[in-house]
């Protein structure tokens, strides 16, 4: 199915849907639910201004690098009150501590996006050309999957932006649609549903990062096993964003490979038999890392895959909050 809807986006077909049938009736009425919950949670849209520099104790006349974040509301940091809690705020520290040097940290994620809303974070990032962003990371697929965005066209903007960005000389790192089955006021049917489908996505969004010569980690654990498991430690007072341990859980997962995209990780892209990693057809390789959280897939030897299962690195034990550079101004 994940080749299915990654074809059908590069051939510009118009929605193979995940949900059909008589199930789309009983699937809205559940979700109309669940987001009237959420809504009256006391959940707020406005979220912490990240952006600034990081690593300012690194500071030896070396310019920073240039970290960009994009996609929706877990990529904003909605549900934190805190700058130094968000997603955005943890990598850049943490990828500082790993590089020591300084990183410069611009947040372009917007809650509420979807995958049709990258084409302008994209833009922003690549406005000027004197401040092109390094690496970047990209955080979407929730709000695809439940506003049934079809499929294919959301895999489409994503791999549009990913080129875009790596045209532009930018590493790029996706964490790809987290798994929906386990968000608290989401009932049967709607639960399985919302699982097999941002698997589904998921591993989509693999197979077309990994075209464009990007890499992805898996965060079904984002809103999956983990968070099943401790649900009032890892999500927020809406019971459907991360808390802040949640959004950690996260980084920790994202960081090893955000810093090996730049070349700072010890561990090589060579599978470790002892791991189960392999090199796999992409779509194998992608739909295995959508059933296991935290699971990274970068290109191989075309149409290979590495499919790596990263240590996760410890984030710093006291994340700073963004020291203004100068550089730019706020979202």
């Amino acid at each position: 199915m994940a080749r299915r809807i990654a074809t059908g986006a590069a051939f510009g077909g118009g929605g193979i849907g995940l949900i059909a049938g008589a199930a789309v009736g009983v699937v809205l009425a559940e979700l109309a639910l669940a987001r009237r919950s959420v809504a009256g949670a006391g959940g707020s849209p406005q979220v912490p201004n990240a952006d600034g520099l990081y690593g300012t104790a690194y500071a030896d006349g070396t310019p920073p690098l240039r970290l960009g974040m994009l996609g929706d509301s877990t990529a904003a940091g909605q549900g934190v009150r805190r700058a130094g809690q968000t997603p955005a705020a943890l990598l850049a520290s943490g990828l500082a501590a790993v590089a020591e040097r300084m990183v410069t940290l611009r947040n372009v994620a917007l809650p509420g996006a979807r995958s049709d809303d990258l084409e302008r974070q994209v833009s922003l990032l690549l406005a000027d050309p004197a401040r092109l962003p390094d690496v970047c990371v990209i955080m979407i697929g929730a709000n695809d999957v439940t506003t049934r965005m079809a499929p294919t066209a959301s895999v489409r903007h994503l791999s549009a932006a990913v080129r875009r960005l790596r045209t532009a000389g930018a590493e790029v790192v996706v964490g790809t649609c987290p798994d929906l089955g386990t968000i608290e006021p989401v009932y049967q049917p709607l639960r399985w549903l919302a699982r097999r489908v941002s698997r589904q996505l998921a591993a989509a969004q693999t197979i077309v990062v990994v075209e464009q010569g990007g890499r992805t980690v898996s965060l079904g654990h984002l809103l999956g096993p983990e968070f099943e498991a401790n649900p009032r430690e890892l999500f927020g007072p809406d019971n459907y964003h991360p808390s802040a341990e949640g959004y950690a859980t996260a980084a920790m997962a994202v960081l090893p490979t955000l810093c090996a995209a730049l070349g700072l990780w010890p561990e090589s892209d060579h599978p470790d038999a002892s791991r189960n990693e392999d090199i796999l057809p992409v779509a194998k390789a992608a739909s295995a890392a959508a059933a296991q959280a935290g699971t990274e897939v970068t290109a191989a030897r075309a149409p290979w895959a590495l499919l790596k299962y990263r240590r996760r690195r410890r984030l710093p034990a006291a994340v700073e909050e963004p020291a203004p550079n100068g550089s730019h101004t706020g979202r």
